[in-house]
């Protein structure tokens, strides 16, 4: 896309954005509130469980967290089967999930404008500390749900423990990653994005997509639904508090901003899809209020502390970045590629990144986002070749941020990656010609919970990968997810795989194990 079909999108938004704000649709708004405006129904009778699609929490501070849920009777039916009326539901906390004391409790009011969702904020809770929760509708209750705040901001807690996954493509696997992650005793959940894909259901596959290529808002709210229809998955939510970013098939594959990957896409019209993917992100997600979109815009980049153990900084790789340098796929390196002003994260986010990283006092600096950091050649012998969808493609903006954490000696800096449905198991330098060069941070990539099918445990590239790149410590194609124990003193990566995804009941296994001393950036065995 030129920069002037871009404007012409952006403008285009914008006045129909004034069109609407004058009263032409409020019903389609994505920034609309909660307040309702229709008919509040207070005491439903429901014939089928509203709670289909289940309940979650996300983004916990010191004092508090988001509750979530969405009501559905029927996942992939039109607006989860609901009505065009506004529901009363009613959240309680408790110290047990017997629910014999109940702690808090309060209304809020889920919205036909808004998916029938509710996010509440709760505020005003003790540090460090569990609860239970649960939801209420008319008749009907939901299951109950686990939810912690995290430590005093001065506090340096003993351990933490979490787990983070990605790409969890519906038709092509069983969830059987989540069904393990949930015997674990974790404190956080992290999803790096693809958390839905957006095309068109195919007979042939294990479980099918209902409809064709999602496109418009009661697409997108069926497709996220459907999902989280998934047993393994609702229970994954209840386990534990989550903090989620999205990648591209939360809206489409591979784009940049509001750049298509396919030619000949009506920007204007892109704008507006864009819109609606992103406010049926938000319908769906644990997220605070500060990220409900503004049209085709989402706030989704943010900062949560846990204690002085930890900091996570929460990326968006898709929203801000410039198009990917020379038709996208795997290529050579290229002036495009090396242009100082291509970037990724965005000029806004990668300055809140990097002064966040300046007055952080965390132990531990995590990064949690969406592509490959570590620049990776997928061309055996003198040839080269990266992937231009990843931070190989915007090396001056990958070397801007790596020379940041080495000037900062943040040496326990630790990026977190999805997308790629490969472990992988990465050292970090700020110049990759230079394999000599000192490590400056730590890469850990996880595969897939079932994007790709059955994996491999060795695949065949495997030798030709690892000596084309010894800043690769390990890899692995099997599907799974990472587990962390993360100490003052000591980082934990457990790799845990199934070793197929085609049938349920896979055993897991723990393919790799790593340490990193927060003194000394890299992988120890």
């Amino acid at each position: 896309m030129s920069r002037e079909s871009f404007n012409q999108a952006v403008q285009y938004y914008r006045d129909r954005r004034a069109f609407l704000l004058s009263g032409g649709s409020l019903a389609v708004l994505p920034w609309v509130s909660q307040i309702g405006f229709g008919q509040t129904i207070t005491k439903p009778s429901f014939a089928k469980d509203p709670f289909q699609i289940g309940i979650a929490s996300g983004d916990p501070t010191p004092d508090g967290f988001v509750l979530w849920t969405r009501l559905a009777m029927d996942p992939v039916a039109t607006n989860g089967g609901m009505d065009d009326r506004d529901y009363e539901v009613t959240w309680e906390l408790s110290d047990d999930e017997s629910f014999s004391k109940v702690l808090r409790s309060g209304k809020a009011l889920a919205t036909a404008k808004l998916g029938h969702s509710v996010h509440v904020e709760v505020e005003g809770l003790a540090p460090d500390r569990w609860y239970a929760y649960r939801f209420q509708c008319g008749d009907a209750i939901s299951l109950v749900g686990r939810v912690r705040t995290t430590p005093r901001p001065d506090a340096m807690p003993d351990s933490l423990r979490f787990a983070f996954a990605s790409c969890q493509h519906f038709e092509t696997g069983y969830y059987t990653a989540f069904e393990h992650m949930c015997r674990e005793p974790l404190d956080l959940i992290l999803h790096l994005g693809d958390y839905i894909y957006e095309g068109a259901g195919k007979e042939n596959r294990l479980r099918v997509h209902a409809g064709p290529e999602i496109m418009s808002l009661a697409d997108y709210r069926t497709r996220h639904a459907q999902y989280k229809s998934d047993p393994h998955l609702q229970a994954a939510h209840r386990l534990a508090p989550w903090l989620v970013v999205w990648d591209d098939h939360e809206f489409d594959n591979n784009y940049a901003n509001l750049i298509s990957e396919e030619k000949g896409i009506d920007p204007a019209q892109f704008a507006l899809r864009r819109a609606d993917a992103y406010q049926a992100y938000y319908e769906n997600m644990p997220l605070r209020a500060s990220s409900m979109p503004k049209g085709p815009d989402m706030q989704l980049f943010r900062r949560v502390p846990f204690g002085r153990l930890a900091q996570f900084d929460m990326l968006d790789t898709r929203q801000y970045r410039t198009d990917q340098p020379n038709g996208d796929g795997s290529k050579p390196i290229t002036d495009e590629v090396l242009n100082p002003n291509a970037t990724l994260l965005g000029n806004a986010q990668e300055k809140w990144l990097i002064d966040g990283l300046a007055k952080s006092n965390a132990r531990w600096n995590i990064l949690g986002q969406q592509v490959m950091m570590a620049r990776a050649d997928r061309a055996p012998g003198a040839d080269r070749k990266f992937s231009m969808d990843q931070w190989s493609g915007y090396d001056a903006s990958r070397t801007r941020l790596l020379q940041a954490i080495s000037d900062l000696k943040r040496t326990g800096t630790v990026v977190l990656t999805g997308d790629i449905h490969n472990n992988w198991a990465n050292h970090l330098h700020v110049n990759f010609d230079k394999p000599d060069s000192p490590v400056v941070a730590t890469e850990l990539v996880g595969t897939s919970i079932s994007s790709g099918g059955n994996g491999a445990e060795k695949p065949k590239y495997l030798e030709t990968l690892l000596s084309e790149n010894p800043f690769v410590k390990f890899h692995n194609a099997e599907r799974g997810y990472v587990s962390c124990t993360v100490t003052p003193s000591d980082w934990k990566a457990e790799y845990q795989t199934v070793a197929f995804v085609d049938k349920p009941g896979a055993p897991k296994q723990t393919r790799a194990t790593f340490h990193i001393d927060p003194t000394r950036p890299g992988l120890n065995s």
